[in-house]
């Protein structure tokens, strides 16, 4: 396995490919579909599902995801020991005309909402707070995106401007777009995006017909200062 991270220090993006065999991906779609979607943090239209908190609302993902690859890559990213702190899965469907335009990832979830310096503004989203922490939290951040389809600009792969994440909060209104160059990044069935949260990122409507389904699970190793807690903290 390539160690990434240099690649994301330098460039807040890397693909390693082959993280997870194909029956490893059966797997873990076969969890997802056997679940019940009823509940509120279930969002489903013509144009994307969306299950928050995933690895909460499904259990044995956990075991499914953490395979000794992706320990192993995890160990190469992070010199602390991480926990997760949100899990979210994406389901593109074949006929999807969603787009989403450059942006930064740039707040949390948490269990409650505080008046805490650094940490604002605040909003509520599905009975979930989430607010923009301090820079120092943001940047301790890291995201692996797994890919349980092959993705590339025809079926809503990340298109990202590489570098963007060491310039702090950078407006999508205010990209210089004579000296940034945008790169796409496909990734196959089984393979693993790794980012920084303050990577300028977006993703195209899908052209192909081809579903592109992800789970995204964020990872950081500091807490929260008091009495904030993560909404979503699990050890690995």
């Amino acid at each position: 396995m390539l160690n990434p991270e240099n690649k994301l220090l330098e460039k807040g993006f890397a693909v390693i490919e082959s993280v997870y065999r194909d029956t490893e991906v059966d797997k873990i779609v076969r969890a997802v579909s056997s679940t019940d979607t009823s509940k509120d943090t279930f969002r489903k239209s013509k144009n994307l599902f969306a299950i928050r908190q995933c690895l909460k609302e499904i259990p044995a993902l956990l075991d499914l995801l953490l395979t000794d690859k992706l320990r192993q890559l995890i160990q190469m990213i992070s010199a602390e020991i991480p926990f997760i702190i949100k899990s979210i899965y994406f389901d593109k469907p074949a006929s999807s005309n969603w787009y989403v335009a450059y942006h930064q990832d740039l707040t949390i979830s948490v269990n409650s909402k505080s008046d805490i310096e650094g940490f604002g503004p605040w909003t509520v989203k599905q009975k979930q707070f989430a607010v923009q922490p301090s820079l120092a939290i943001l940047e301790n951040v890291f995201t692996l995106r797994i890919h349980l389809d092959d993705t590339d600009e025809n079926n809503g792969a990340l298109k990202v401007i590489p570098a963007s994440h060491q310039k702090g909060i950078y407006r999508p209104e205010t990209i210089d777009w004579q000296n940034e160059q945008e790169e796409i990044c496909p990734v196959k069935k089984g393979g693993v995006m790794v980012m920084k949260p303050l990577l300028l990122h977006s993703s195209n409507r899908t052209t192909n017909q081809q579903r592109r389904r992800v789970i995204h699970i964020e990872f950081a190793s500091l807490e929260l200062p008091e009495p904030l807690k993560w909404a979503e903290r699990i050890s690995i």
